[in-house]
């Protein structure tokens, strides 16, 4: 499985796993793929410092490096990171404010220890900005991926100049156009099944589309894949690779408490849900209290990105650090793609590399012998 786009990658195989864990990106990118570390939750300090790590530990393969900078938010004019995080928090409700807390206290989640407020999120181009410089001082950088829409075109020359790709995750048929104007490198084209912001319109419907919509920019596969056969499937359409993200989440390597991987574990793939109530914009995640309850019409509505991130920063990383007390199942942040059903054991990267290019070599023999001799 390796294609033009893998072979100018130098991979062994094209699967791109998208993580925010360092320890993911490492050992993917190892076991012949790539690992892409997802940098929206990260200062540039502690991209700087998760970035050392890796170069330390991924040896001679390369990697690269995900941002999000939305095409339209509230304060898109300020040029001050500063100035736009001071903004943002003077904008939101107080109502809000007490709304979410009310249902952290409710379900018993721990408060976040005293000293420790700084709030670490790049929904914002002044903010990723930050980021993709620290990111392209790094020579086993080679891509960077923009998860909210087409790349500025500051950003889009930034990288073209320093010799490295520049791709964007795409949802939508016209945003697949407007990335290929832009001059990007390649598209990640993620159907509606994918975990985090997504679209409205399934993989298999979507994928087809957009290569040949896009033709001949090489278009990677999102959304609903955590098999060979499912990435069997993605590539008889024409795509150069695939695009994971939730297959890691409950990887040996992947930083997640014992609690955050059982509500994996337990889920089935209709246990999702599209919902506003954590970023702002939709994103798929596991559906539960904090979900329905920003669901009621007679209950606060999600404020727009970035101020819904903002808002609930101090819930996203109180449940991940609190999972296993109280209810805070209940309430957490769990972003996943319907495969969630699919992950029922846990298994090393490589493990999950090695199963997944058998069950590709299983399908891909299974679908030769249907073949008339």
């Amino acid at each position: 499985m390796q294609t033009e786009f893998a072979k100018k990658l130098g991979l062994d195989v094209s699967i791109f796993a998208f993580t925010h864990c360092r320890d993911v990106v490492v050992a993917v990118s190892k076991a012949g793929g790539i690992g892409v570390l997802g940098a929206v939750g990260y200062s540039p300090a502690q991209l700087k410092e998760e970035l050392d790590w890796i170069d330390e530990h991924i040896g001679d393969h390369i990697y690269g490096v995900d941002t999000a900078i939305p095409q339209k938010y509230e304060g898109m004019e300020e040029t001050s990171a500063d100035k736009l995080v001071e903004m943002i928090q003077s904008a939101i409700p107080e109502e809000h404010r007490k709304f979410a807390q009310g249902l952290l206290t409710d379900h018993h989640v721990p408060e976040w220890p005293e000293g420790d407020d700084e709030v670490t999120l790049s929904f914002s181009l002044v903010q990723a900005q930050l980021l993709v410089d620290e990111a392209l001082t790094r020579p086993k950088c080679r891509m960077i991926v923009n998860a909210l829409g087409t790349p500025p075109p500051e950003i889009v020359e930034q990288v073209h100049a320093s010799g490295r790709l520049i791709g964007a995750l795409a949802g939508r048929l016209k945003h697949g156009t407007y990335h290929k104007e832009a001059g990007l490198d390649f598209i990640v084209c993620q159907g509606s099944e994918g975990g985090g912001h997504a679209g409205e319109v399934t993989s298999m419907v979507l994928w087809p589309q957009m290569v040949k919509l896009v033709a001949p920019l090489p278009v990677l596969a999102a959304g609903g894949i955590a098999s060979g056969q499912q990435i069997m499937a993605a590539m008889s359409m024409g795509v150069e690779g695939v695009w994971l993200g939730s297959q890691w989440l409950n990887s040996t390597e992947a930083h997640a408490e014992p609690a955050q991987r059982e509500s994996y574990m337990n889920a089935t793939s209709e246990d999702t849900i599209r919902s506003r109530s954590f970023t702002g914009k939709t994103a798929r995640m596991l559906k539960n209290e904090w979900t329905e309850a920003w669901d009621d019409p007679n209950n606060p509505d999600p404020l727009p990105m970035p101020l819904q991130g903002y808002l609930t920063f101090d819930a996203t990383r109180r449940t991940h650090r609190y999972a296993g007390a109280g209810e805070t199942q209940k309430v957490a942040f769990n972003p996943v793609g319907q495969v969630v059903g699919q992950i029922n054991e846990i298994e090393s990267c490589r493990d999950i590399m090695m199963r997944l290019m058998t069950e590709y070599s299983e399908s891909y023999d299974y679908i030769q012998s249907l073949m008339p001799e």
